[in-house]
């Protein structure tokens, strides 16, 4: 029996299978390194495509006693949630001369690639949700803050907005962690005043992240942040959970439509007349959040 071996198979040779697992280790260590759902989120280990895990929504009190007294036995509250996975596929167009990489070469030349697709696909439907997005209508954190009423309009009160927005996830006794938006808001931060007249945002340095009101500010792709839902969002990221069950596998296809990819003439690529393959690649994703008002948003100013 000839045991497979990534390091001198050719692609062409081994159009399906999984990718090879220590580039596949690579590609969710890159995932988690820049994907802001593995920044800020809680990762739950999953074997399974979903998982029941219980967590502490109350913790139990204490209370004043005398000597000798009986201490009053108090109750922690525990609940139980369901996490469920999804197939997240993405697929890469990629010239046919990768064809005669072996494997292992390939999928280093790709790596990048595959990551960058994962990572967004994941913030996207974690934040914002989208049409084809298989955890339903209202699970994202914009939609959960939106059913709170943790929204504002901004406003041209930078310091103020922010001061209000982390008030709103304090009211529900939740700790805001962290400001999430894209890095075109940095010439608002930059500007913006307290009341004293003293800058609320601190640049990042080598080493830290931006800082804004004493909580880092970490940026989302501009490409799949969603500016109609929100221009900022905090919240109290302990209470955001995902997992990412099994391995990554692949699919080479050399004469695929792209529906979805189109040319210099706005019409869909096919890879036969191109010359070109088709990488697929699936993985498995879930998450969850623990409490809608752990989260709040500011939406844009309307008409704007």
């Amino acid at each position: 029996m000839t045991t497979f071996n990534p390091e001198k198979v050719l692609l062409q040779n081994a159009k399906t299978g999984e990718i090879p697992s220590e580039i596949g280790t690579l590609v969710l260590k890159e995932v988690a390194n820049n994907s802001l759902v593995a920044k800020l989120g809680t990762y739950e280990p999953m074997d399974k495509m979903e998982k029941k895990f219980t967590y502490l929504a109350e913790g139990p009190g204490a209370y004043w006693v005398e000597e000798a007294e009986k201490i009053q036995v108090d109750k922690a509250t525990w609940l139980q949630a369901t996490m469920k996975a999804h197939k997240l596929g993405v697929i890469v167009p990629v010239s046919k001369e990768y064809l005669k990489f072996t494997v292992s070469d390939f999928f280093n030349a790709i790596k990048p690639h595959i990551e960058e697709a994962l990572r967004n696909k994941m913030d996207q439907a974690v934040f914002f949700g989208s049409d084809d997005s298989p955890f339903g209508t209202g699970a994202s954190i914009v939609e959960k803050a939106n059913t709170a009423g943790n929204k504002l309009e901004k406003t041209a009160d930078l310091y103020g907005d922010l001061n209000k927005l982390m008030a709103l996830v304090e009211a529900s006794d939740n700790d805001p962690k962290a400001f999430v938006t894209t890095k075109a808001l940095n010439v608002d931060l930059r500007g913006a005043l307290d009341k004293n007249g003293r800058p609320i945002f601190t640049e990042a340095t080598q080493g830290a992240a931006a800082t804004a009101l004493g909580l880092p500010v970490l940026y989302g792709n501009k490409n799949v942040w969603d500016k109609k839902k929100a221009e900022i969002i905090t919240g109290d990221f302990t209470k955001l959970r995902y997992g990412m069950p099994a391995g990554i596998e692949y699919s080479i296809s050399e004469d695929a439509t792209l529906s979805t990819v189109v040319d210099e003439e706005q019409k869909p690529i096919h890879l036969f007349e191109r010359d070109m393959v088709a990488l697929r690649v699936t993985a498995y994703f879930g998450f969850m959040t623990l409490k809608d008002d752990a989260f709040a948003v500011i939406t844009p100013k309307a008409g704007a």
